[in-house]
């Protein structure tokens, strides 16, 4: 039997709870298609840095890297001052594990409302391909005369051919396997340098991929097409920056950050990938119960599907999705069922839902990914 080892980090606030709760899913998908997870929990997160004053060790590190994927809950403590754990740790890994493709699926589902009037299912299924390592994310800079009227800071923004050409490659082998559309997002008529060489890559690779469209648009504009008419995009290509804006707001269109799925991916396969909710650590609710696992679930399904295994992300996703449509509100005690209970509603609805349910399936984003997950044929 195959066997599939996952890393989990709970992290902070609500974070071991939704982990928990998807992990439940994961093992049922595992049993429908006859194959095993193991699991190993990696104490990680605000309580362990203000035990020790080390966000992640190399030890730790090195055990992460050993592991085919890690499931990341939230990080997040007032305690903590802000940037230390998301820098030290996820930020970290990122760089470390070379995860230098940030994925995020912008899916409106079947029965689900979005905020934005004309948004339905049949026309919001997009995804958010956003360079994960570089960008004004690399900490280059300074700050100088911090606390005097002559304050001066400076934040260097970093591009790369080699990291901008691997997401860009990316990016366009996933549209090639889904809707053959691709749109680069930058602000090239401002930021020249980086935005010409942006251009000049997605220009370079699409050679290679003929038979996929590809415009461009700009990221102030891009605010405005996204959620006014979001069947424009099939898949969307951008920097680090404008990738972490858009991308919330395309949380948005679909029904809110607390239903947001992610994966930090190594399109290589050199090093673990790590998929994450992305919603925050919601301390102030942790262990109530009020915390939604679909996001957590739905990034577990992209975890699945990262690792070759695509008709139990179908199920998972699908799964999920089915039960989210039955909530009456999609956070706090309103949802009618604990975080515990609706990670178990999603496991038991794994073992027989059927992924047409919530749309074909040869054009799902799951199907898409597990195709192209290293080792699988194609990839």
């Amino acid at each position: 039997m195959r066997t599939h080892h996952l890393a989990v980090i709970g992290g902070d606030g609500i974070g071991p709870d939704v982990t928990t709760a998807a992990l439940a899913g994961v093992r049922a998908a595992a049993d429908r298609y006859g194959f095993a997870v193991e699991t190993t929990d990696f104490d990680l997160g605000a309580e362990a840095y203000l035990r020790t004053g080390v966000v992640v060790d190399e030890e730790t590190t090195a055990r992460l890297r050993e592991h085919d994927a890690i499931l990341l809950g939230a990080v997040g403590d007032p305690r903590v001052t802000p940037g230390v754990l998301e820098r030290g740790l996820i930020v970290a890994l990122r760089v470390a594990f070379r995860q230098s493709v940030n994925i995020r699926p912008v899916r409106l589902y079947p029965g689900l409302t979005s905020p934005v009037t004309g948004v339905d299912a049949d026309n919001c299924d997009l995804v958010i391909i956003r360079e994960n390592t570089e960008g004004l994310y690399t900490g280059g800079g300074g700050l100088a005369h911090a606390g005097t009227p002559g304050a001066v800071a400076i934040q260097n923004s970093v591009t790369t051919v080699p990291a901008t050409t691997e997401a860009v490659d990316f990016a366009f082998r996933l549209a090639a396997a889904r809707r053959k559309r691709l749109t680069l997002c930058h602000k090239k008529n401002v930021l020249v340098h980086a935005g010409q060489l942006w251009q000049d890559i997605v220009d370079e690779v699409a050679v290679r991929y003929p038979d996929v469209e590809h415009d461009y648009v700009h990221a102030d504009a891009m605010c405005q097409h996204l959620p006014l008419n979001p069947g424009r995009f099939d898949v969307v290509v951008t920097d680090n920056l404008f990738g972490d804006i858009i991308s919330d707001l395309g949380a948005t269109v679909q029904g809110g950050l607390g239903l947001a799925a992610s994966a930090n991916y190594n399109p290589a396969g050199s090093a673990p990938s790590m998929y994450e909710p992305v919603h925050g650590s919601a301390p102030d609710i942790a262990g109530k119960g009020w915390a939604n696992p679909a996001a957590a679930a739905l990034s577990a399904a992209l975890c699945l599907a990262g690792l070759g295994e695509r008709d139990a992300a179908l199920v998972l996703e699908a799964a999920t999705a089915s039960v989210l449509a039955e909530l009456p509100a999609f956070a706090g005690p309103e949802m009618g069922a604990d975080t515990a209970e609706i990670g178990a509603r999603i496991a038991e609805r794994v073992t027989d839902v059927d992924p047409a349910k919530i749309g074909d399936p040869s054009r799902s984003l799951m199907r898409a990914l597990a195709g192209l997950a290293p080792g699988q044929a194609g990839s």
